[in-house]
C-alpha cells in the first residue's frame, strides 16, 4: 500500500492531508508536526489569539484525523530527508519510507541581529505558544515595544492597544507596510494607529536591542534609548528550508519547487510559505507567498498533484489584515504598475487599482471598516485572473458595477 508523508503540520500540510482522502487516496497517510498541538490556525495569533486565554483554533479535531485514518505526529521533528531511499528520520529516532512526500515546512521569524536568544522580554510571533507569552503584558500599565511596521507588528500593535497596555512601534524604513501596500492606504493606517495612542516612529534605525533588569532595552540611532516590558519583533521571516537544503533540493527563495509544486527530487512535492514557484498570470515571474490562503490552496493543489492530476499553479495572490475596525485586502502583485486608480465605496472604504503599461490590471488594494471592500476585491480577482483590460474610467465610477467589466 503507497504510503504518503506529509512534513510541516500547519495549514497548508493539515490541508493537503484531508484533500487526499477527498480525492479518493486510501493508502497510508503520516502528517509530521513540530508543536505539540494539532494544526491550528494561525491568523488568530495576531488578533483574538491575543486577546484571550483560549487554546488555538484547529483546523479540525483530532478526532477528525483519526476517522480519515491520517496518522498526525506532534511534537516530532523530520530531521533528514533520503531523497534516493525514499525516506525521512526523524527526531523520536525513528525512519519512515515514502512513495509520495510533501514538504510543507512554513516560515520561521527572522531574528534581530545580535539580540539575546531565548530572553523572555524579546520575543518573536509564529506560535501558540509565542501568543500565550505575549499576553501576560497585554494589559494597562504595560508597555509594548514593536520593531516592523509590517502586517504581523502592526495587528499586535492594535490588539495591545485595544486590551490598555502601551505600545510604541519603530520601523525602519520612511513608513510602514513599505512592502506591497500602496503609500495611500499606508498612511491612512498609521494615522488610524496614532490615533488610538501608538507612538510610532518610521525612518529610524536600531543601534541594539539588549535586556537588562527585566525589561527589553532598545537603543536607537538618535541615542535615544527605549525601554518596555516585552520587545516584539516582527521584522519578516524566513523559509524553513533546513530539511531541502540538507538533501541538495533545489533552493531559490525558498524551496524552488515548477508550477506542478514539485521539486528537483523525484515524487517530492512542496508548498506554502516554504516553496517559490513560477506564476503563469505574471509571465513566469518567480513567487514566494507568506499567507493563509496560499497555503490552503497550495495543500489542495499539491494532494492533487501527487495523486497525479498535473494542475498547475493558477490562483492569484491575496491577502488580508484586520486592525482596529478595519480590513485590508490585497489581490494581485502590483511590481510593474504604472497607473494606479481610486475607486470610492462610501463609508471611508476604498480600492486602488493597479494597471501596467497596457492597460491590464496587475492588482487591486483596498480598505474600510469590515467586509466593506471584500466583494469588489472578489471580483478584482476574477478580472485579474482573466488577464482582463478593464475601461479606467468604469473602474473609477461608483456607478459601474465590476461585475459588468468582468462579463465584458
Amino acid at each position: 500500500m503507497a504510503h504518503f508523508v506529509i512534513i510541516g503540520a500547519g495549514e497548508c500540510g493539515a490541508r493537503a492531508a484531508f484533500a487526499l482522502r477527498e480525492k479518493g487516496f486510501d493508502g497510508d497517510i503520516t502528517l509530521i508536526g513540530s508543536e505539540p498541538h494539532a494544526p491550528y490556525e494561525r491568523p488568530p495569533l495576531s488578533k483574538v489569539g491575543l486577546a484571550g486565554n483560549a487554546d488555538p483554533k484547529f483546523i479540525a479535531a483530532r478526532e477528525s484525523y483519526e476517522a480519515g485514518k491520517i496518522r498526525l505526529l506532534t511534537g516530532i521533528t523530520a530531521t533528514s530527508l533520503d531523497t534516493a531511499a525514499h525516506a525521512v528520520s526523524l527526531s523520536d529516532g525513528s525512519q519512515l519510507a515514502y512513495d509520495r512526500l510533501l514538504l510543507a515546512t512554513g516560515a520561521s521569524a527572522r531574528a534581530f541581529p545580535d539580540a539575546p536568544a531565548e530572553s523572555p522580554h524579546i520575543r518573536s510571533l509564529r506560535t501558540h505558544h509565542d501568543a500565550v507569552t505575549l499576553r501576560a503584558i497585554l494589559q494597562p500599565g504595560k508597555r509594548l515595544a514593536v520593531i516592523g511596521g509590517g502586517f504581523i507588528g502592526l495587528e499586535v500593535a492594535a490588539t495591545a492597544r485595544q486590551l490598555g497596555a502601551d505600545v510604541i512601534l519603530v520601523e525602519g524604513l520612511e513608513r510602514v507596510l513599505k512592502r506591497g501596500v500602496p503609500e495611500d492606504i499606508a498612511h491612512l493606517i498609521a494615522a488610524r494607529h496614532r490615533t488610538d495612542g501608538v507612538d510610532l516612529r518610521c525612518g529610524v534605525s536600531i543601534e541594539s536591542l539588549t535586556e537588562q533588569d527585566g525589561k527589553a532595552v532598545i537603543r536607537l540611532s538618535n541615542d535615544e534609548v527605549i525601554g518596555a516590558d516585552l520587545a516584539l519583533i516582527g521584522i519578516g521571516a524566513w523559509p524553513n528550508i533546513e530539511l531541502a537544503e540538507a538533501a541538495r533540493l533545489v533552493i531559490d527563495n525558498g524551496i524552488a519547487v515548477d508550477d506542478r509544486l514539485r521539486t528537483s527530487a523525484p515524487d517530492i512535492f512542496a508548498a506554502g510559505d516554504c516553496c517559490s514557484f513560477p506564476l503563469a498570470i505574471y509571465g513566469g515571474r518567480r513567487v514566494r507567498l507568506e499567507s493563509w490562503r496560499n497555503a490552503q490552496e497550495q495543500g489542495t493543489l499539491a494532494a492533487a498533484n501527487m495523486l497525479g492530476a498535473d494542475e498547475p499553479v493558477s490562483a492569484v495572490p491575496w491577502f488580508w489584515s484586520d486592525q482596529y475596525e478595519m480590513t485590508l485586502q490585497i489581490t494581485g502583485l502590483a511590481d510593474g504598475a504604472v497607473t494606479h486608480l481610486r475607486r470610492d465605496l462610501g463609508e471611508g472604504a476604498f480600492i486602488l487599482f493597479h494597471l501596467d503599461a497596457e492597460g491590464r490590471l496587475l492588482a487591486a488594494s483596498g480598505i474600510g471598516p469590515g467586509n466593506a471592500v471584500a466583494r469588489d476585491i472578489r471580483l478584482a480577482e476574477m478580472l485579474i485572473a482573466a488577464r482582463a483590460h478593464p475601461d479606467p474610467a468604469a473602474l473609477t465610477a461608483r456607478n459601474v458595477k465590476l461585475k459588468t467589466l468582468l462579463a465584458a
